[in-house]
């Protein structure tokens, strides 16, 4: 089942997990909802966010990367509020993780924190 078809309204605010001692969410299908910010949890390791999306339902993954091939990169700071800045790298995108850290250096969250994942449908 995808997000979209338990959303009750326009905007919707998602939890999403990383669990103790692991950099990346499970596996989150979009389902058709664009993702427009996300709300950090108060007791967040420090680490930015990075994201990876599979073209297969999950069975392979690759980084999400700009027209340059760095990374997507959101500052993740505690209790705040982090837009996306292009909604539209996102757009495509039905299955999608978020990363805490880089490729090259993922962090590790050392209790798990809830994500919530402010999305829209279009």
């Amino acid at each position: 089942m995808s997000l979209k078809d338990t959303c009750a309204s326009v905007w919707e605010a998602f939890p999403v997990a990383i669990e103790s001692g692991d950099s990346l969410t499970g596996t989150i299908n979009l389902g058709g909802l664009r993702l427009f910010g996300i709300v950090m949890p108060s007791e967040w390791t420090t680490a930015n966010l990075t994201f990876q999306m599979s073209p297969d339902a999950g069975a392979t993954w690759v980084d999400v990367v700009d027209q340059n091939g760095d990374e997507v990169l959101m500052a993740g700071k505690l209790v705040s509020y982090v837009a996306v800045e292009k909604p539209a790298q996102f757009a495509p995108l039905q299955y999608l993780r978020i990363r805490s850290g880089t490729s090259l250096t993922p962090i590790s969250q050392s209790a798990a924190r809830v994500l919530q994942l402010v999305l829209r449908s279009v």
